[in-house]
């Protein structure tokens, strides 16, 4: 091993594995030598805050406002698209093809490759699985039926990120995991064989396959269990194949670093932005969709080019904004800036060389603004023959 926790022993054994393990040995020592980590633990180059100073009040009163709750959640089923057989086998035409299965987890078939963003599959983004935000609705496609999957990439280690039976469930489709530093603990904990691990600082790279993958910077933070300082990195990433190149933000705050990373790896065919749980009580680590508009188009170098894919939004319930609000400030971000955004069904595979189709979707079981839904398209909410419904799960 590298630096994982050895098997625990006492009150330590009662820690629920989820919690991961922190790193120790070699691992530590690699993490210590990054650039990013100051005075015992990783930071932001810019001085950042996870919650406001006063916001604690405020911030519970919104989240108690009746009204507030009520928008918080979809008031139909949530729509899934179940890829079929055939769509599975028909490799992407254009060599890159993309499925957004909810929240920030993205299957990328790119140049004969496939890779899993962010995959979480739990009911419940937590280290329990009797409390903590329950996902809305169910996943498209079962781990099994995603195999072959060559390569999976985390972001950070927050758990509607990285879901430790997830992890455990695709040990066995033989992928390659690449992560930000420190989380090869987590991944080795839970069983995931070393060999396959690869943990990667800001600005460093790994080839695998054809691909290259390459971790970028985020403003962000991690927190798992009772860990005390920011023990593990956060990152974007950047996969650049022979024909095509993909950028995934992770969960992030707006800041300079687009346009560098535009300028170093751009420009992209299709990125993956978070555009939703943003909160005025926590503006440094989360971006509205409008800061995640300017994050794309920041990332093409000033004028938005290739597709967008708003992620991070419709499946948990973690922040005072409505259910559908940050897909719809999206689209409308989209449409001043001239970007192309794909808004897809959960599961529905697109890819964006096409023609990019935006149906609102979401609107059919979403509480309405209160001065209504803008006009930005000709408003079609019938779903395809090919969608399958679940009930909206309580909490």
């Amino acid at each position: 091993m590298t630096g994982s926790r050895p098997r625990r022993a006492g009150l330590s054994a009662l820690r629920p594995a989820s919690f991961g393990a922190e790193p120790t040995g070699e691992r530590l020592a690699r993490m210590r030598r990054s650039p990013q980590f100051v005075d015992g633990q990783f930071r932001n180059p810019i001085a950042t805050s996870q919650l406001l100073n006063g916001s604690a009040l405020p911030m519970a009163r919104t989240q108690l406002s009746r009204d507030g709750r009520l928008r918080r959640a979809p008031v139909g089923r949530i729509p899934v698209h179940r890829p079929t057989a055939e769509e599975w086998g028909r490799p992407p035409a254009s060599g890159l093809r993309l499925t957004w299965m909810g929240h920030s987890s993205v299957l990328a078939e790119i140049d004969g490759r496939r890779v899993l963003f962010d995959p979480v599959w739990g009911e419940r983004c937590s280290p329990f699985t009797w409390v903590g935000p329950k996902r809305m609705h169910p996943v498209p496609v079962e781990l099994a039926e995603l195999a072959p999957v060559d390569v999976v990439v985390i972001s950070h280690d927050h758990y509607d990120h990285l879901d430790m039976e997830t992890i455990q469930g695709l040990i066995g489709s033989g992928a390659a995991f690449v992560v930000p530093l420190g989380i090869g603990a987590d991944l080795e904990f839970w069983g995931v064989p070393e060999e396959r691990i690869t943990e990667l600082d800001w600005h460093e790279s790994t080839h695998l396959g054809g691909l290259t993958l390459t971790a970028t910077p985020a403003q962000h933070f991690c927190g798992r269990g009772l860990r005390g300082p920011q023990h593990t990195l956060w990152a974007s990433w950047v996969v650049a194949g022979p024909e095509h190149r993909i950028f995934h933000s992770g969960d992030t705050g707006y800041f300079s670093g687009f346009a560098e990373i535009g300028a170093q790896h751009g420009p992209f065919d299709a990125t993956m932005i978070q555009i939703g749980a943003y909160s005025e009580f926590w503006p440094d680590i989360h971006m509205t969709p409008e800061e995640g508009m300017q994050a794309h188009t920041d990332l093409s170098g000033g004028s938005p080019v290739g597709a967008m894919l708003p992620i991070h939004w419709g499946t948990f319930n973690l922040a005072p904004h409505p259910w559908a609000e940050p897909v719809e400030r999206t689209v409308a971000a989209a449409r001043e800036a001239g970007a192309a955004v794909v808004a897809p069904l959960p599961g529905k595979p697109f890819e964006p060389a096409a023609e990019p189709v935006l149906e609102p979707w979401w609107r059919a079981v979403a509480v309405p603004p209160v001065h209504g839904w803008p006009s930005w398209p000709p408003v079609r909410v019938t779903m395809p023959s090919t969608v399958e419904e679940a009930s909206t799960p309580s909490a």
